[in-house]
């Protein structure tokens, strides 16, 4: 599969530990060999070239600061390596120190910034020297929550005004639908789906796409009825019309998998479905619960608890699955149920 990413965009290669996102990160940076297939910048086949000719800039995971040099110093190094002029040299290096809030702290050394400060002193050196690529390793991984929210915030900002091509690796979904104008769904070595983070989120390709990008319930269906307009499903024993977008043919009686995301059941008295609650936590924004339907498991969240009593496990309630707008790439059809759109994803079994 080809990965073709546009000029300024920001792609995120997003998967599991070992699915070949930093192999792949390396391989562009020139630090590991293609067994096959080629790189290119701009037209030009870079797999010849060693790190230092392929003017690519990389953030790592640990920021790989040199302790010995100040703030100034370590911004400075790649363009004393370049010899950069002394007078244009201190304008670059003034500038982007400027961008990234480090010009009151550039005579300190790294170990007496915080983490959060030694990213953007990172992020500062590699932009400095103005490279066609700039890669990310993981470079919010050794932030702790708070902190690491506000600096992918901070990143995204930054590369939006820089306008820099940049592919960014991390194993958080969060994070990459936050910074990300396409994500690269990786798993053992494969591409699964490439696409925007809405798209990715919302029509999954298959259940490791649909599982690793947000939470999801599977739960079987079989096929009553299809035409080319609608398909009539029985779900958890009750009848439902969805609009006919499977992406594949079905037939009555198929069994279908379907997907449901979280968020889109919903507690309602006058629910098709009912079922009784056997946990419920409270996560402040939402209320996340896990409810038997009569044998199949699902969750489902209430972002809206604080209107109402929260439930308690052992509570029978009703369940319904939002209607929504349908805006996708053929039609736009009001109050549907939102198992396509979200996908109530369809496979063949």
């Amino acid at each position: 599969m080809t990965l073709d990413i546009e000029p300024g965009e920001m792609v995120t290669l997003l998967g599991p530990s070992g699915c070949g996102k930093t192999t792949t990160l390396r391989m562009l940076a020139g630090f590991e060999t293609p067994t096959s297939g080629a790189i290119y910048i701009n037209g030009q086949d870079i797999n010849h070239l060693p790190p230092n000719k392929r003017d690519i800039g990389m953030v790592f995971q640990s920021y790989a600061l040199f302790p010995h040099m100040t703030v100034y110093e370590n911004v400075a190094y790649g363009l004393r390596v370049k010899n950069v002029p002394k007078a244009e040299l201190a304008q670059r290096v003034n500038r982007v120190l400027e961008l990234m809030h480090l010009d009151k702290m550039k005579d300190r050394l790294p170990s007496l910034l915080s983490g959060g400060q030694q990213q953007r002193v990172a992020l500062a050196r590699a932009v400095v020297t103005e490279p066609k690529v700039l890669l990310f390793d993981e470079p919010l991984s050794n932030l702790d929550a708070k902190l690491r929210e506000y600096m992918r915030d901070e990143l995204h900002k930054i590369q939006r005004r820089l306008g820099i091509t940049s592919l960014y690796v991390t194993h958080d979904q969060a994070e990459a639908m936050a910074i990300s104008d396409k994500v690269v769904i990786m798993n053992k070595g494969e591409i699964q789906q490439i696409g925007s983070p809405r798209q990715i989120y919302m029509r999954p390709r298959n259940q490791f796409v649909a599982n690793f990008m947000g939470k999801a319930n599977f739960v079987e269906a079989v096929v009553e009825r299809a035409d080319s307009a609608h398909i009539a499903l029985c779900l958890l024993g009750q009848s439902l019309v969805i609009p006919q977008d499977a992406g594949f043919a079905v037939k009555p009686h198929d069994r279908v998998d379907c997907v449901i995301r979280p968020e889109f059941w919903r507690i309602d008295a006058e629910g098709k479905f009912e079922g009784t609650i056997s946990r419920a936590i409270y996560l402040g924004y939402c209320v996340e619960y896990e409810i038997d339907l009569g044998g199949q498991k699902v969750v489902a969240v209430d972002y809206h608890h604080h209107l109402h009593e929260p439930k308690q496990a052992g509570d029978r309630v009703r369940l319904g699955l939002a209607r929504v707008d349908y805006d996708f790439a053929r039609a736009r059809t009001l109050n549907q149920p939102f198992l396509r759109t979200s996908l109530l994803s369809m496979s063949a079994q």
